[in-house]
């Protein structure tokens, strides 16, 4: 039994299509069927039901592949074990970002001050096709921490409605939120995590919202704001700075217009000492930040 058999039969498995793992794998199709009928036969049993057009994991496959997936990774983590201890590991951090993309630039500038030779690899998922965790740190929120994984929480933060300067609304000061049942929203697209926050909150008042715009950049719905084309939840620290002279930001009235934001890594892979570095860079980052609007 070959590691290049059961990697192979990893991408396999978790594709369960011999002609897309083998495209995936840069190998022809007849290569991987032989490969996968060599692990077979060494092991006695068949480990995928063959049908028309497809392949799929049978029980004995399913118990195999997680057997291989926890040896396949012990490797890897010792081999970036050693690697780290000699100074060979890289500064290479893969960062999943799941909600406040937009400090980005100013966390990693900051942190490279203190890391120059640190390198990052941005992600919008914390999956492959493999369904494995490829990131080494993950910003999210907390309501929907990724599977597998350690986390600690960074910041929580009241959400707030903004409203352009001339809204009937805007000398409010605070507001509940059912009064926004009528208005005509700015949100962030389907299936980010402040999108489905803010929905859950129109549902608990009791309404849907009326979506005028979509965006996921702070800058145009504050733009958009100002232009009167609607109102939109704001989270009061994360997606702060400088609003305008023509924005307004009204506290909702309700305790539960908030969230949370945490920071994640895998509790079952090891960790570099730059990504360690990091993860102790945000955690005290995000403090700063919530000080700075205590």
């Amino acid at each position: 039994m070959e590691l290049l058999q059961l990697k192979y039969f990893q991408t396999a498995a978790r594709m369960q299509h011999f002609t897309k793992a083998a495209d995936y794998l840069h190998i022809s199709q007849p290569a991987l069927s032989k490969m996968i009928a060599s692990l077979e036969a060494e092991l006695g049993t068949k480990l995928f039901d063959r049908e028309p057009k497809r392949i799929r994991l049978n029980h004995h496959g399913a118990l195999f592949l997680h057997q291989v997936d926890i040896a396949l990774k012990a490797i890897e983590d010792g081999k970036l074990q050693l690697q780290d201890l000699v100074g060979a590991a890289g500064p290479y951090i893969a960062l999943d970002v799941r909600v406040s993309s937009h400090l980005l630039p100013d966390l990693l500038a900051d942190f490279r001050k203190e890391c120059p030779h640190a390198e990052f690899h941005l992600l919008q998922h914390s999956e492959s096709y493999t369904g494995i965790t490829k990131f080494d740190l993950c910003l999210s929120d907390a309501v929907s921490l990724p599977q597998g994984t350690t986390s600690v929480s960074l910041l929580k933060e009241d959400i707030y409605v903004a409203v352009p300067t001339t809204h009937h609304l805007a000398n409010r000061g605070h507001i509940g939120i059912r009064e926004l049942k009528d208005e005509s929203f700015i949100m962030l697209p389907p299936g980010k995590s402040l999108r489905e926050t803010t929905d859950a909150f129109c549902r608990l008042a009791g309404f849907t919202p009326k979506i005028r715009y979509e965006s996921d950049d702070p800058a145009t719905v504050r733009g958009l704001i100002r232009a009167g084309q609607g109102v939109a939840f704001f989270p009061s620290i994360t997606w702060g700075g400088s609003n305008g002279s023509e924005v307004i930001l009204l506290r909702l009235e309700e305790n539960w217009c908030n969230r949370s934001i945490a920071l994640s890594w895998p509790e079952d892979r090891y960790i570099t000492h730059t990504a360690v570095q990091f993860r102790d860079f945000v955690v005290n980052y995000f403090a700063r930040l919530g000080r700075s609007h205590g």
